[in-house]
């Protein structure tokens, strides 16, 4: 009978051990600066947005292993609590086996004493994981929380887009098909007019034509006054015979965007801070300059509308 009592504590405090081990015209350098800080400021914007997108993605996956972490978590908190209601029943009747030992087995006090400290030792740990799985819980609240908050602003952001497109579309819809093109992308909408419409050949005086698309165009601006826009000329790569004020493709390309961003002004209550004017040359073509007709595609001007992100960015600024 004392043999196999003593093989009872042994075999306990195997399970002890096993259950802790599961724990505009300016001179050149003007005009350089001004194209420059343009450039800078349109990549900025295209940057942000893309630094947008990449952090959503970024926390739908880390949202993602969070749900993995806390379902693996509650699974051993699961198993764990039962291991821990069979040491706990151990633990009881080992307790109340101490009382006897300590009067029938004296020599041995020392080595129960032991084993009760390291089932109360498992114990404690276990209690201690279980709190940490609960802090890891409402973490993953919190995160979720965040997430469903830049989602939310990321769908109004496109609400808002879709509706700018539309409302382009309707506005403009007698010149499509005459030079005039709308279109999404990337969360921006695209108005391309081709240079047919709005200008003769190496010239930057937009014609009778193009002002009335481009008045057109204003009066949906002064309505969405939560939009940016960023106007860039574009032109193919054949070399521009020097008139004056324009020297090369470059020039033409800027002269062009701030003709246009004239016009916008001249024809709806747009305040100038939301406009840049940029001249991309020949350097951004939608086509290789092969062909005439890829040629006359690369002459181009396209008016890029994109909804402010400050809302977006306050979001991750918050965080």
């Amino acid at each position: 009978m004392n043999y196999s009592f003593f093989v009872k504590v042994i075999r306990v405090a195997i399970i002890v051990l096993l259950a802790g081990a599961f724990t505009s015209c300016v001179s050149m350098k003007k005009y350089k600066d001004l194209t420059a800080k343009c450039s800078e400021e349109s990549s900025g914007l295209n940057a942000k947005l893309d630094i947008l997108s990449t952090q959503v993605t970024e926390l739908s996956s880390e949202n993602e292993r969070y749900k993995k972490d806390v379902s693996q978590l509650k699974a051993d908190t699961s198993r764990l609590g039962s291991m821990l209601r069979v040491l706990t029943a151990d633990y009881n009747e080992l307790d109340r086996s101490h009382e006897l030992l300590k009067s029938q087995f004296s020599a041995n006090f020392e080595d129960a004493e032991k084993v009760m400290a390291e089932l109360k030792a498992s114990k404690d740990s276990l209690l201690i994981r279980e709190d940490r799985v609960k802090a890891m819980q409402a973490e993953l609240d919190v995160k979720g929380k965040n997430l469903a908050e830049l989602q939310a602003a990321l769908r109004r952001n496109d609400s808002i887009t879709n509706a700018l497109r539309k409302a382009v579309s309707d506005a403009l819809t007698g010149f499509e098909g005459k030079g005039l093109t709308v279109h999404m992308k990337d969360g921006k909408v695209y108005v391309s007019l081709e240079e047919k419409l709005l200008f003769a050949s190496g010239k930057w005086v937009v014609s009778k034509d193009g002002s009335a698309a481009l008045k057109d165009l204003a009066k949906v601006l002064e309505k969405n006054p939560d939009i940016n826009v960023l106007i860039e000329g574009h032109t193919d790569n054949v070399p521009l015979n020097s008139q004056n004020q324009v020297e090369d493709n470059w020039d033409l390309s800027v002269m062009r965007a701030t003709s246009i961003v004239k016009i916008i002004l001249a024809n709806g209550k747009i305040n100038p801070t939301r406009l840049v004017a940029s001249g991309r040359g020949e350097f951004l073509p939608v086509e290789p300059n092969n062909s005439a007709a890829s040629k006359a595609k690369n002459r181009r001007t396209e008016i890029i509308l994109s909804p402010k992100l400050d809302e977006l960015l306050q979001i991750i600024g918050s965080k």
